[in-house]
């Protein structure tokens, strides 16, 4: 018997593809061999197309570059602080003796701006947050656009600048730390000032009034708008405006308008349904020219005709309630005047600066209280008192009757013109021209 040898186990490669066609198959039906496929060659491999793609990555690049150069970020300066430390309380009354602890160049500053724990000034492009009590600064905030005014509302700054033909870039900024919270485009006139009635803010201007609120969305806005959608939406066209002042949810201005003999007081809610679509209260056409906006208080508002040496108060419907001899001298009547009178407020009454004379009227109906002759602006309550600026220094008042009780000296190094007041702890700030002082 023919011995047998079994196949070793494991040898077989069950993936080999055999050569040898199958029993019962048919060679002319096995598949054809397939020609290998020869890649393609990508079309950015020549060097124009590289070429054209160096080309873009470099353009955008540039571009980025460009954008950057030319953004507002680039632009700004935004160095801010910590929380600052708290100020020392303000003594119990007016010092005998007051020294100047520093002083700052603030032209953009009408009066000073004293809120929180920081005194804020502005020159040129920059804001800047200082120790009230050594005038050291604290944080910045530059813009390469030259500052149009600064003012303290809500508890922050508010700063524009100009850009373009117009002050039309406006910056919320912290005191305390210089962190900007806010910012918006506005169309706000070159020269504006700036208003307010604690809950509301207007720009000021000839042509044109916008009043926001505390997030800087636009409340309200007055007179000639620019890019009008909604024509017809404008109470009068053609008007001048003056004076301006805010008070009790309302927003006064006093109108040049050409159909009037005279000028014209517009009184208007702060917050009407429409931003685009004003609510006049009422616009009356006064007695006289050169008419100057004082105060508005509840349904009072005050004005004064410098012409008539008259103090006139118009009641909530824009009727003349009742008048008061001025008696001012003809240097405060002919004297220029802005748009904002230099009208300070307090917790008894409005405190208006003439020119020569200050005056104190009542906080409900705006009827003058006193008189202090020989002033250099509106008084101010400090260390629980009324201050009220002389040449020379200070005079501290009764605030009930308007009687000097004393006085105090104070070197304004040879500066004679208008001072303005506020005080933050127990520094007293004055605004001299576009200096500001601090003293203690």
């Amino acid at each position: 018997m023919p011995e047998s040898h079994p196949e070793p186990v494991g040898t077989e490669d069950v993936l080999a593809a055999s050569t040898e066609p199958r029993p019962g198959s048919h060679p002319e039906a096995a598949a054809p061999a397939k020609k290998p496929v020869k890649a393609r060659k990508s079309p950015w491999n020549r060097g124009r197309d590289k070429a054209i793609a160096a080309g873009l990555v470099v353009a955008v690049l540039v571009g980025a570059a460009v954008v950057w150069l030319t953004s507002d970020s680039r632009a700004t300066v935004s160095e801010t602080a910590a929380a600052a430390p708290t100020l020392p309380d303000a003594p119990t009354e007016v010092p005998g003796t007051l020294t100047e602890l520093w002083q700052a160049p603030s032209a953009a500053t009408p009066v000073p701006v004293a809120e929180g724990t920081a005194v804020v000034t502005g020159q040129g492009g920059e804001v800047a947050g200082r120790d009230p009590m050594t005038g050291e600064v604290r944080w910045r905030y530059a813009r390469d656009l030259p500052l149009c005014t600064i003012s303290g509302v809500w508890s922050k700054a508010v700063a524009l600048f100009r850009k373009d033909r117009n002050c039309s870039e406006v910056t919320q900024l912290d005191p305390g730390t210089g962190k900007r919270t806010a910012l918006r485009n506005g169309d706000a006139e070159l020269g504006t000032q700036l208003v307010d009635d604690g809950s509301h803010v207007t720009t000021t201007g000839k042509k044109l009034l916008n009043t926001w609120r505390d997030d800087l969305v636009r409340s309200v806005e007055y007179g000639e708008v620019p890019a009008l959608v909604n024509p017809g939406k404008q109470p009068r066209t053609g008007c001048v405006f003056s004076s301006v002042a805010a008070g009790s949810g309302k927003v006064g201005v006093v109108e040049q308008c050409p159909e009037d003999p005279a000028d014209r007081l517009t009184l208007m809610k702060a917050t009407p349904k429409e931003s685009d679509q004003p609510e006049v209260s009422y616009s009356s056409v006064t007695a006289g020219r050169s008419v100057r906006l004082l105060a508005i208080s509840g349904d009072s508002t005050a004005i004064a005709l410098p012409e008539q040496n008259l103090l006139v108060i118009y009641d909530q419907d824009g009727n003349q309630r009742t008048a008061y001899p001025l008696e001012l001298p003809a240097s405060d009547v002919a004297a220029p005047q802005g748009p904002v009178q230099p009208v300070t407020r307090g917790t008894r009454a409005f405190y208006w600066f003439t020119g020569s004379k200050t005056m104190a009227l009542a906080r409900d109906n705006l009827s003058p209280q006193w008189t202090l002759n020989g002033t250099l602006g509106p008084a101010a309550g400090f260390a629980g008192q009324l201050v009220v600026p002389i040449p020379g220094g200070l005079a501290v008042i009764d605030e009930t009757t308007g009687r000097t009780l004393r006085t105090i000296g104070v070197d304004r190094h040879g500066y004679t013109g208008p001072v303005r007041l506020a005080s933050i702890g127990p520094v007293l700030l004055e605004q001299r021209g576009d200096t500001l002082a601090a003293l203690r």
